[in-house]
């Protein structure tokens, strides 16, 4: 299969990868045949990139971070414990918020299992949501970034476990924004912006009261958009400031903002959100940090399309660990002309290198 912009598809073209929405139900199932109506209901829902069935790529597979099983339960699990901690308003609900708490930890573990059980590099791209749920899809994929980070960093089990939790819970304060707010299309009035930027502290007042959990935890609600030359909010603390796991999830929640499909703008693709975090690398992120996000991350997704250096064109068809720049590459095109499919690996090949993508439908 083959990553192309929706925009592009061509009118009876096989889906080659079922769409979901954020409750884990089949919104498209793989092999749908996308006629011009139902292209256009994708765009119109944000759906900007899609895996179409493609003769030369046929046999490539797409892996998934988390098991659909997993996925599922961990949605409507952080779904209901959001809901559950936003509702509590007053220590009389202390009990609520700390068995709430308890299952989110629980659920982190599981995540983090199957995380370390798969040898692959992470790629979200093919998480697809309606925009009604984002936080509760986002706060899930900012965790399993969080961790994988955390993994490359060799961090202790145990901190890995707070990560997880502070990852999970980052975003808590947004469920007591106004979602005319949060869902708005247009862009923010300076009014409306400032009120976003009270969820840190609103999270970090609600997290730092429930019993038996880390005020690590809290402070990752509190620190997440702080930066490290002191631009960042609420507070505007520096480097030195700010806890460490402030600085991965600031890195996970800043790479899967651009990354993931919004109802004011279109995704990003991976290199091209690897390139937002090293612009601020040192300056407002933690270059370490993200050197070990890149190490963790599929740059460039299997079922992408990229162009070499010496013009060669050709599909990624597989990962090689720890250095995601450079994939295996299946060439298909030399000099404009198409060929029989060969396979090289970039790892192996170091004078070559990706320099660009093209996601628009295949034209051979």
């Amino acid at each position: 299969m083959r990553l192309v912009q929706t925009a592009t598809v061509l009118e009876g073209t096989l889906l080659g990868k079922a769409i979901y929405n954020d409750k884990g139900q089949i919104l498209l199932n793989e092999g749908v045949k996308l006629e011009r109506k139902l292209i256009k209901r994708l765009i119109e829902m944000g759906i900007h990139y899609i895996y179409i069935k493609d003769q030369k790529t046929e046999d490539l597979a797409i892996c998934d971070p988390l098991s659909m099983k997993l996925k599922k339960k961990a949605m409507d699990s952080i779904e209901k414990h959001f809901l559950e901690i936003e509702s509590g308003k007053d220590m009389s609900n202390v009990l609520a918020l700390e068995k709430a708490a308890k299952n989110l930890k629980t659920l982190v573990r599981e995540i983090l299992f199957e995380i370390k059980s798969n040898q692959e590099l992470l790629v979200l791209l093919s998480e697809v949501y309606t925009y009604d749920h984002y936080i509760f899809t986002h706060s899930l994929n900012v965790t399993m970034y969080s961790l994988a980070i955390g993994i490359k960093l060799n961090l202790p089990e145990k901190d890995l476990e707070v990560l997880g939790l502070g990852a999970i819970l980052h975003d808590v304060g947004k469920m007591k924004i106004p979602e005319q707010i949060l869902l708005k299309p247009d862009k923010l009035t300076k009014e409306e912006y400032e009120e976003v930027k009270k969820h840190a502290e609103v999270g970090f007042q609600i997290l730092r009261k429930i019993p038996n959990v880390s005020l690590i935890v809290a402070h990752c609600a509190y620190q997440h958009h702080e930066r490290l030359n002191g631009t960042g909010y609420p507070r505007g603390i520096k480097s030195k400031d700010i806890h460490y796991f402030g600085k991965i999830i600031a890195v996970a929640d800043v790479f899967d903002a651009v990354t993931s499909n919004r109802v004011y703008r279109q995704a990003m693709l991976p290199h091209e959100g690897l390139e937002i975090l090293y612009s601020g690398s040192e300056t407002l992120f933690d270059k370490k940090i993200i050197e070990a996000f890149r190490q963790a991350v599929a740059v460039y997704p299997v079922g992408i399309t990229v162009v070499l250096n010496d013009g060669r064109k050709g599909v990624v068809s597989k990962q090689n660990s720890g250095v995601s720049d450079r994939p295996v590459v299946r060439i298909i095109e030399e000099n404009g002309m198409e060929v029989s499919p060969y396979e090289i690996n970039l790892q192996a090949e170091l004078d070559l290198m990706i320099t660009a993508c093209d996601t628009t439908f295949p034209k051979n």
